[in-house]
């Protein structure tokens, strides 16, 4: 028995699932070359904008109390501005969440009287509430600002002629959702947002066109905001945080923009000028130093995960061949206890409460309960290994993460083993 076996093997992994999983493996390695290639290309962008901005030790200390003066804080944001092609970035401790980083730009923008346009379809669970779809204290509804949708077409391509029709004379922002969120249709590509966002200016130059870019950053060699985004919003424990980002979020775009969220951040008055830093620059520039890596990992993970669910008859998204667009790999199952069953064995595959069983539970924000498996050194990072889904049909578990590829393996594997050891799945001996 070789000795990656035996590792695994004592690590809980049947021989079966082992072989199995290998065959999986051996096929995609000339993909992850491939995949490779533009984690270098990334790295070296990276690179690129820390060294332009001289990035020095005194960057990596933190403020406290009003943050005046913080020069790491203001040097980040210039990294980050450099690294998505825009005039200003917004990337603070004090943005909690994704969510909230969307909400935040949002509401800056906005004013009574306008409406937001999504024409990706409905956003991510989460923002319903704020945006007031399903109803909430304090939402964007309550202040007198609107909604319409616009569904992608069944191809996943944008419904232009229905855009066209949709937009009105309270149109002010379109809403554009990189990932698939907890719906089956295909992620956007760059590209794909590109010629929406050229289509939309030239309807109207006025529109803001803001994408929703959590779970993309780094996938692909260039950003919406290359192509033409006005604003592009996301976490820093997905992506871009590289695992080391121990909370926030950024805003990149246009300087006017971005004065805007400041000011709707902190205050009219003091925008950006505030806002102590708290020790956390340390985290946030080698988190984004080393986020196109751990993209990668974590891409691979996806991946795998795709080819090896597959070939086993279950419905994956997007399936083993796709172009990917961002490191979520949906794996429709049909059945709750498979669903329990594939989180249990992401659970204990992490490093951190890898002994605790998820349960399904009614988070907020979500309209159904959710189960989510993430065993992370950061409360709920899904760049780091990690896994979730509604308990509703299709059952589909959405898999994300991992800050190294072997560990997003080993999870993968376990997912596997655990719907095995339950009864759920039988691998027949390759």
């Amino acid at each position: 028995m070789d000795s990656l076996k035996k590792y695994y093997m004592e690590l809980g992994v049947d021989e079966a699932v082992y072989d199995y999983a290998q065959s999986i493996e051996k096929e995609l390695k000339p993909r992850f070359e491939k995949m490779d290639a533009v984690a270098e290309r990334n790295q070296l962008k990276v690179l690129k904008a820390m060294q332009k901005n001289k990035i020095a030790e005194a960057h990596l200390s933190g403020t406290t109390g009003y943050g005046y003066n913080d020069i790491g804080r203001e040097a980040i944001e210039a990294v980050y501005a450099d690294i998505f092609g825009t005039e200003d970035a917004l990337v603070r401790p004090q943005i909690t969440c994704g969510t909230h980083a969307l909400g935040l730009a949002l509401g800056a923008v906005l004013r009574p009287g306008d409406e937001i346009l999504a024409v990706s379809g409905k956003p991510y669970d989460t923002l319903e509430e704020v945006i007031g779809i399903r109803e909430s204290k304090g939402s964007l509804a309550e202040y007198g600002i609107t909604y319409s949708q616009v569904d992608l077409l069944e191809n996943g391509e944008f419904d232009y002629e229905g855009i066209r029709k949709a937009a009105g004379s309270r149109t002010k922002l379109i809403h554009i959702q990189r990932s698939k969120g907890y719906a089956s249709r295909k992620t956007l590509s760059v590209e794909q947002i590109g010629e929406a966002a050229a289509f939309l200016h030239k309807i109207n130059p006025e529109w803001i066109v803001m994408v929703d870019n959590c779970y993309g950053e780094f996938v692909e060699e260039t950003e919406p905001s290359d192509t033409g985004a006005d604003m592009v919003v996301g976490s820093l424990i997905k992506n871009p945080g590289g695992g080391l980002a121990p909370i926030g979020g950024y805003i990149c775009g246009r300087r006017d923009l971005i004065e805007q969220c400041a000011c709707r951040l902190t205050t009219p008055g003091l925008g950006k000028e505030v806002g102590a830093s708290l020790g956390v620059n340390r985290q946030f520039l080698q988190g984004i130093f080393m986020a196109p890596t751990v993209v990668n990992a974590a891409l691979k993970g996806a991946v795998f995960a795709a080819n090896l669910y597959e070939k086993l008859g279950f419905k994956v998204i997007p399936d083993a061949s796709e172009e990917r667009y961002d490191i979520i790999q949906a794996v429709e199952l049909h059945d709750p206890e498979k669903l329990k069953a594939f989180c249990e064995g992401i659970q204990k595959a992490s490093p951190v409460d890898s002994y605790v069983t998820p349960e399904p539970w009614a988070m907020p924000g979500y309209d159904s309960n959710v189960i989510m498996a993430a065993g992370t050194f950061v409360s709920g990072s899904s760049i780091e290994l990690s896994a979730d889904g509604p308990m509703k049909e299709p059952y589909a578990v959405y898999f994300q993460g991992g800050l190294t590829y072997p560990h997003a393996k080993y999870g993968i594997i376990m997912s596997l083993q655990r719907m095995v050891e339950k009864g759920l799945l039988e691998i027949k001996t390759v």
